[in-house]
Order: C-alpha cells, then structure tokens, then sequence
C-alpha cells in the first residue's frame, strides 16, 4: 500500500491510497489511523497525476536520525574509518517535526544559514508503540518507509564575531545545524513494509541540478532498522508515527566544497520507494 496526502480542491489536506493511476480519497484523516486497521478503499477515486502532495506524515511526535551510519561518509566528514573489530553503538539525534516539509516543496535558506547541504536517507515510519524492543522483534514495530533528505546546516554560528569557542560549542552548532524549518523534506508516499522485501538492499540516489551526487545502497548502512529500533526503543518510547531516518551515504555536499544556494534543485530517490524533488529558495525577512 501506497500511501499519501494531497491537497484537495478546496485546499484541505486528504489522506490518500495511491493504486496506480489513481488515488483513493480517505478523507482528513492521519496515517496513524491506518496503522491499526487496513482502510476500506471506498472513497473517491481520483487522477494521480496533477496533484499537489503534502508530506505524507506532519504529525509524527518524534524524528530521529542517525549520524554517521554509511563507513564512506564518515571518511568523508573527516574521520576515521570504523575498524572491523570496533564495537560501536548507534549515533542518535533529533529532529524537530516543524523541518518537515512536502514533496516539491520550497527549503528555505534563512539569514543564518551559511553552509546549507543535502543528505538523502531512507526513513522508517514506526507503526505501534515500541519500548525496550528486541532486534529479532524489530521489524514487526515497522508501518512503512519513505525518503526523506536530512538538510543540514554545516557552519551554524561561523558568522558570529569575536566568539568565545567552549569545548562542546562545536557539536552543539552541528546539532542545531538539523533544526532549521523545513530542512526534512519527506515523501513522495509512505509504502507499507509489505512492499519492500528487503530495506537493507535498495539503490539510493541524489542529483543537485541534474548532477549525480550520491549514489549508494542501504546495503552499506553499518547499523540496519531491527538494531536501531532496539537502540531507541531502550531509551525512548517509540509511538506509532514516528520517523527514523537511518543516515546518509557519501556524496555530500561539504566534503566536495559545494554548499547549496537559492535555485537549486534536489532530486532524491530510493528504489522501490520513490522520487523526492525540492528547490531551495532565499527566505526573505
């Protein structure tokens, strides 16, 4: 199952299956109704191709992220590489549901933003509440997947003047970096795990203007979904609309010197899962 949300004729926001050509209209609803009972697909049924989509999910309570979760792009971000023999743990972060951001939709660059990049990422949609989850258990505590592109800000304060640098300033701007306002574009559709054999195994991809920038696969993730969710669920409760993005692969912005700039357009694609385009725009004050 394809799911969606669009933009209805009188500009509400409709919940939406998608069945090839057509999308089945299920009302205001939320895909968190759907979570615990299949939809009857009853409602109308309308062309696919025109509508203007919404991210497929804004009332997620939570949005992780992984950092540091493909080995070639924690090269590129100037670290070491993990030795095989290495044990490591999960890199968590968190990002805030107002950077969400829909489908075709505008990312703004603000005032304060210096060096803004681009970081495609398979999400993980969270389906039931999840505590203390084991990893064999996992995969059952899965709705679905979508894409989602992890904007960052990367030189958060490195205008500022005359600042006193403190020891942990450095990884406290890297953080706030992810919180900007619609630096989470996410969709085009949720697709049910049903429909995807395998997450680990799916082509990732992201072109800036047409330029074939990352080029991966989920196979390289160090951490997969079933240890990730038993990671969080150990900390945090996991509830049913919940986002975890699970990290990017190499090809970013900031190990090449190239940082985004109004105009520009992102095309992002998973296999199995779909294409995300945006284009980034000045924010005027």
């Amino acid at each position: 199952m394809r799911i969606l949300r669009f933009f209805s004729a009188d500009g509400s926001v409709h919940l939406g299956v998608r069945t090839k050509d057509e999308v089945v209209d299920l009302g205001t609803k939320s895909p968190i109704d759907l979570m615990s009972a299949p939809p009857a697909l009853d409602g109308p049924r309308l062309p696919a191709a025109g509508i203007r989509l919404d991210a497929p999910i804004r009332d997620s309570r939570k949005l992780f992220a992984l950092a540091g979760n493909y080995r070639k792009h924690i090269v590129e971000s100037g670290f070491k590489e993990p030795t095989a023999e290495g044990v490591l743990t999960p890199q968590v972060f968190w990002k805030p549901p107002t950077t969400i951001n829909a489908p075709g939709g505008t990312i703004p660059i603000r005032a304060n933003n210096v060096f803004v990049d681009w970081e495609i990422e398979l999400a993980v949609v969270i389906g039931q509440r999840a505590k203390d989850v084991p990893a064999v258990n996992a995969m059952d505590y899965v709705f679905g997947y979508t894409v989602i592109n992890d904007i960052s800000e990367r030189k958060f304060n490195a205008r500022i003047e005359h600042r006193k640098v403190r020891e942990f300033d450095p990884f406290f701007d890297w953080l706030m970096g992810k919180w900007f306002d619609g630096h989470a574009p996410l969709g085009p559709e949720i697709v049910t795990k049903d429909e995807i054999a395998d997450p680990h195994k799916l082509d990732i991809r992201l072109w800036v203007n047409g330029e074939l920038m990352q080029d991966s696969n989920t196979s390289h993730m160090i951490f997969g979904i079933p240890e990730t969710i038993a990671y969080i669920s150990s900390v945090a409760t996991l509830e049913p609309g919940d986002i975890i993005a699970m990290g990017t692969p190499e090809g970013v912005g900031f190990a090449r010197g190239i940082a985004l700039k109004p105009g520009d357009h992102l095309r992002g694609e998973i296999e199995k899962i779909g294409v995300l385009e945006n284009t980034l725009v000045e924010e005027k004050a």
